[in-house]
């Protein structure tokens, strides 16, 4: 048998421990879950596609606003391309040359679209059309696109093909309407505004089975820079 004095001492002991241990175990456990959800997430890439007449240089303030909520720059691609092609003919299948570089690049199987006014309707053919278009496009965000046309573009469409393209009932139009208008696993999202004197009428922008956001009353360009409209978007996609 023990000494008495050894049994008592180690009934104290035992609770101090576990006392001393529950005091430093919350903080060290919340580090360590901290640590494993940034070591495990990855961030899918983001792809932004610009809209007529534009370039890259316009995603300046939301890229920044990605970064400043943890993406890196090798997160983040901006795709350019010559405005005035056609959309289903030309600028479909580029963006898809495109997007098949960002996936090995960075490793990705998927990528996120965040698209501006025409480069909605590129990003849209592309994940409607393409044959890797919905198993690659994981989210697909439109900002003022003239998803079911804007009556603004018959004032080039005479000479231009991407007007063409724009205007109500095109074929590009009437092709991206036909069945099932957010079709596959893709989270879509449209930013629209009572205020666009680009895109006419107003409800051109919102899509059935996406989630349709009022940006209230923006200007058409003015939905690439708005502070509220950047933070829905990156909520969009990384909800975390």
């Amino acid at each position: 048998m023990g000494k008495p004095g050894s049994w008592f001492g180690g009934r104290i002991a035992v609770p101090l421990l576990a006392v001393v241990v529950s005091l430093f175990l919350p903080a060290a456990t919340v580090h360590a879950q901290e640590a494993a959800r940034s070591a495990d997430a990855t961030r899918v890439p983001v792809v932004f596609v610009h809209g007529y007449n534009a370039d890259p240089g316009v995603w300046g303030a939301l890229r920044e606003d990605f970064k400043a909520d943890g993406y890196t720059e090798a997160e983040l691609f901006s795709f350019g391309y010559d405005t005035h092609r056609s959309v289903n003919e030309v600028l479909s299948g580029q963006l898809a040359a495109y997007v098949e570089g960002v996936k090995r690049q960075t490793g990705a199987s998927r990528v996120d679209l965040v698209a501006h006014s025409f480069g909605s309707l590129v990003t849209r053919w592309y994940t409607k059309f393409d044959p890797a278009g919905q198993s690659s496009v994981a989210h697909w965000i439109s900002l003022a696109g003239p998803n079911h046309g804007t009556s603004t573009a018959w004032a080039c469409a005479l000479w231009d093909q991407a007007c063409r393209d724009m205007t109500p009932r095109s074929y590009v139009q009437k092709r991206l309407a036909e069945g099932d208008e957010t079709p596959g696993a893709v989270g879509y999202a449209t930013w629209w505004s009572n205020c666009d004197e680009v895109i006419n009428p107003d409800n051109s922008v919102p899509l059935t089975g996406a989630v349709n956001h009022s940006a209230g009353c923006l200007d058409h360009n003015e939905l690439l820079g708005d502070d509220a409209v950047s933070r829905e978007v990156r909520a969009a996609l990384w909800p975390n």
